[in-house]
């Protein structure tokens, strides 16, 4: 999470999404409790994204409800791709990677 908080200005958006695709076997609880209390909305939705789009098993134990995911849009990058159910713009190459 502290990486992607990063992103873009120090990571890559695919570089923080190659670590994500690893992450096979987080807790869902802590996952969950880690997400509750992170003040960063950008930080939330990029790493739901990445979450959803890795197809972790875990990912399905999230109760997002219980995530704040603020209000409005955020722009991550510019002239990038915009997500409409996390309400981010990322890259093209991080929307066309599968």
């Amino acid at each position: 999470m502290e990486c992607l908080h990063l992103v873009p200005t120090y990571y890559s958006m695919m570089d923080t999404y190659y670590v994500m695709e690893m992450l096979t076997t987080l807790r869902p609880k802590l996952v969950q409790q880690l997400l509750e209390v992170c003040t960063s909305v950008k930080v939330k939705r990029l790493f739901l994204y990445m979450a959803e789009k890795s197809k972790h098993p875990w990912f399905h134990a999230i109760n997002l409800s219980k995530v704040d995911l603020g209000e409005g849009k955020r722009s991550i990058v510019k002239n990038g791709v915009y997500n409409n159910k996390y309400g981010i713009t990322i890259s093209k190459e991080l929307d066309d990677y599968e």
